[in-house]
């Protein structure tokens, strides 16, 4: 088995010259960004989850308005529909 010591240090003498080329004034968000991210991520997926539950349990049924019955009835009979009004 290759003495992986040896190979650790090949591979930073090759990225040694890459790391030189970086720019030093460039900010970048890095792994913090990352995870701050990724947790603003978890948590708006946990809401959506929450509030498509209680949509579920909303159970709403609109009582029909004696008043539009009657307006109803007339709108079937080939005149315009008047818009509701209350």
């Amino acid at each position: 088995m290759p003495d992986m010591s040896a190979s650790a240090s090949l591979a930073m003498t090759h990225l040694v010259p890459l790391a030189a080329e970086v720019d030093e004034d460039k900010v970048t968000p890095g792994v913090l960004g990352f995870i701050v991210f990724a947790v603003m991520a978890v948590a708006v997926w946990g809401l959506m989850k929450s509030m498509n539950r209680h949509m579920g349990k909303v159970d709403f049924e609109e009582d029909k308005d004696p008043k539009g019955d009657a307006s109803d009835k007339k709108a079937g009979s080939g005149g315009k529909a008047s818009p509701a009004k209350g």
